[in-house]
């Protein structure tokens, strides 16, 4: 499976592992795409799983809608509902990493039926993170996202952000940085992404009755404590916000977790889905890959 099309749009997709294993979707957030889970892939395959990270909608050549409605929650959420539906899935296994974190903390809320487990990095459970911008000093580190709402200066800091570097300087990987400044360097390539932020923001004002309450699937919760975007406040308080099964994992790293610590996010992904079957990867080493080189520095069941 390649592409998916929806409502006019067309998603590039990276499909890959057995095609007849328990399925693992795997949703980016920004400045990312798909390419950023291809340190973490290869584990999953050889595990047995087959996994499915498509190209978001604004980061595909084929579905950058230029409305700003077009990139609402619900939107999102039906590109993965729809992705499941034609790979004939009655539900998966779900990652998601920052805005891709988002969609996959909304899709459990909304459809849980669809979710086998969810793993999500970094951003936390949606609710805790409002409670953290009111209480905390979450709105001290989201000050971009208010810069994203001014219209055409995002697209033009954006671009000269891309080119100067700055995604080296805030900790991505040199090759992961220059791909992604590639793909959203190109001519209206930016618009889309820019539109995940000022869609968010609209939505603030205006409640959905579809989405909230608690997350009841199995979750992990992967978070950096080095995170300059998304501090301890919202992450410890994630735990409020999820009734089934959990475990907050706190990493000593940073935001990129998947492009810098793609051995300990494989290892949390199968250990998660494992735990409903015979153990997990501390009572089945063979199944999960090595994790010598990473640094766990708190694990919190509940």
């Amino acid at each position: 499976m390649d592409r998916l099309h929806r409502e006019g749009l067309v998603l590039d997709i990276l499909d890959g592992g057995p095609g007849d294993g328990e399925l693992v979707v795997l949703l980016h957030g920004f400045p990312q795409d798909a390419t950023t889970w291809g340190r973490v892939v290869p584990h999953l395959h050889r595990a047995g799983l087959r996994t499915l990270a498509p190209h978001q909608r604004g980061y595909s050549p084929g579905a950058r809608p230029r409305r700003v409605s077009a990139y609402r929650m619900e939107e999102l959420v039906g590109d993965v509902l729809a992705l499941l539906d034609g790979a004939g899935a009655r539900r998966a296994h779900v990652v998601g990493h920052d805005w891709g974190g988002a969609v996959a903390w909304a899709l459990a809320q909304r459809h849980p039926e669809r979710v086998a487990s969810l793993v999500v990095l970094s951003t936390p459970h949606p609710e805790a993170l409002g409670w953290a911008v009111r209480h905390g000093d979450q709105a001290r580190r989201s000050w971009y996202i208010l810069a994203f709402q001014l219209p055409v200066l995002p697209q033009v800091l954006g671009a000269r952000m891309l080119r100067s570097g700055a995604l080296q300087r805030w900790g991505v990987p040199g090759d992961d940085s220059q791909r992604y400044a590639a793909r959203l360097g190109r001519p209206g390539a930016l618009r889309g992404p820019v539109n995940w932020y000022r869609a968010a923001v609209r939505g603030l004002f205006r409640r959905s009755r579809a989405g909230g309450g608690d997350v009841t699937v199995p979750t992990t919760y992967v978070w950096g404590s080095q995170d300059p975007f998304l501090g301890r406040d919202a992450a410890e308080r994630t735990a409020r916000h999820v009734s089934g099964d959990y475990r907050f994992v706190e990493v000593d790293g940073g935001h990129w977790l998947a492009e810098r610590q793609p051995v300990l996010v494989a290892r949390e992904i199968l250990a998660r889905i494992r735990a409903g079957e015979q153990g997990t990867c501390d009572s089945r080493p063979a199944a999960c890959p090595d994790d010598d080189t990473q640094v766990v520095i708190g694990i919190l069941p509940r």
